[in-house]
């Protein structure tokens, strides 16, 4: 892992819904600024603009701006690097350890 690599910065901008409902828009296709405020329209356009500030911060979004518009892309490498350091490895211990428990106490649920 890289030492820029932030990983209390990835938390922060993750725990809130709206910055994921915005990673979720970005996901297929890159966003403009302007597209992603026609989706998010309970939202104004400052308040669409400091989420995703929050989320370029993080590393999660990267910016290309083409004239006047800014394309906001979807970085997907972080979500990987917590997913390798924290996800994967507690996801196996706690399969090796239900598994245990399976072949002792029988079917768990």
């Amino acid at each position: 892992m890289s030492s820029d690599w932030n990983s209390d910065e990835i938390f922060k901008a993750l725990a809130n819904g709206t910055r994921r409902r915005l990673l979720d828009a970005m996901k297929d296709a890159p966003q403009t600024t302007g597209s992603l405020c026609e989706i998010f329209v309970e939202m104004d356009r400052c308040t669409v603009m400091q989420h995703l500030k929050v989320l370029e911060s993080a590393g999660l979004v990267i910016v290309v701006r083409e004239g006047r518009e800014r394309w906001n892309h979807l970085n997907a490498l972080p979500i990987q690097q917590i997913h390798d350091r924290w996800i994967s490895q507690y996801a196996s211990h706690a399969m090796s350890v239900l598994g245990a428990l399976q072949s002792e106490f029988g079917d768990i649920r």
